[in-house]
């Protein structure tokens, strides 16, 4: 009998900052050691598996079901992407009208419904929209779908207060579902002392720094060229930087329960590291 266990993981993040490149080049590294992987998208805009398909477009969850409810199958939702990798995107609703929070909960169920959830998976990505932790988008965390969270950040101030944000919805639902967190990924912003600073904010978090991706200019051309860095240039550096990162995402075994930082004391770390430099009586 096989002892193998599903890690299922949602990523994290403040919009904008990186995250879905950083999950499909991540999950690039693992399909091309051998891992079987599914990434579901959960951001309304659907661009979650992009780099994986090769910019093809595939119809969400949400959008088959309006159009067909009673007869969709894995086939109608599914698509497979580079390295094997299995995709689906979870869609939105029409523009104005419900809780985009709901496609999650939506595509989750329908997937598992479905028998998406093979045995042969060994890694299942939650790639979430922004910051957002609660309702439908904190489904992973709140109903334990999602038992590892990785939050990126980068030396920024906006992406460290989401981040601590983000901390305090894992804290929350720890107990209940058992969620923990796996560390912090920086992806770089080139920014002055940012390896010390997010360090120091992932320590206090009570987790760890997992890895630093740094700037490289590849990125954006691949993203150009619609792949992941490993396809577009598998010679590049920056290639092998996503597979060191897929390799300590893969070897992690530090899974904790975080202890998020007050306001006040977050501003205390970016006073130190000089990024609230001009701020007055900013508040989030």
């Amino acid at each position: 009998m096989s002892d193998k266990v599903l890690r299922q993981i949602a990523i994290y993040g403040k919009g904008g900052i990186g995250k879905s490149t950083t999950t499909q080049n991540l999950t690039a590294g693992l399909t091309e050691n051998g891992k079987k992987v599914m990434v579901v998208g959960c951001d309304p805009k659907a661009d979650s598996t992009r780099l994986l398909l090769g910019g093809l477009a595939q119809r969400t969850v949400l959008d088959t079901l309006r159009i067909n409810e009673a007869d969709v199958s894995l086939e109608n939702i599914m698509r497979e992407g580079f390295g094997g990798t299995k995709c689906v995107e979870s869609g939105g609703p029409e523009p104005g009208v419900g809780c985009a929070g709901r496609g999650i909960i939506t595509a989750i169920g329908l997937l598992e419904r479905l028998g998406a959830y093979t045995p042969e998976l060994d890694y299942v990505f939650y790639d979430v929209l922004g910051d957002v932790v609660c309702g439908g988008f904190a489904m992973p965390i709140r109903e334990g779908k999602a038992k590892e969270i990785y939050i990126v950040a980068s030396g920024e101030m906006m992406a460290l207060y989401a981040a601590n944000n983000i901390a305090k919805g894992v804290a929350k639902f720890a107990n209940k579902g058992g969620v923990r967190l796996g560390g912090i990924i920086c992806n770089s912003r080139n920014v002055d002392r940012e390896v010390e600073l997010l360090r120091a904010f992932s320590q206090e978090l009570g987790t760890q720094l997992i890895y630093f991706v740094p700037r490289d200019n590849v990125v954006q051309r691949a993203e150009i060229n619609r792949k992941t860095v490993i396809e577009y240039d598998p010679t590049a550096h920056q290639a092998q930087e996503y597979r060191d990162l897929a390799k300590a995402i893969d070897e992690n075994q530090m899974f904790t329960i975080p202890t998020p930082m007050t306001q006040e004391r977050l501003e205390e770390i970016l006073l130190e590291f000089g990024l609230m430099d001009g701020v007055e009586d900013y508040k989030i």
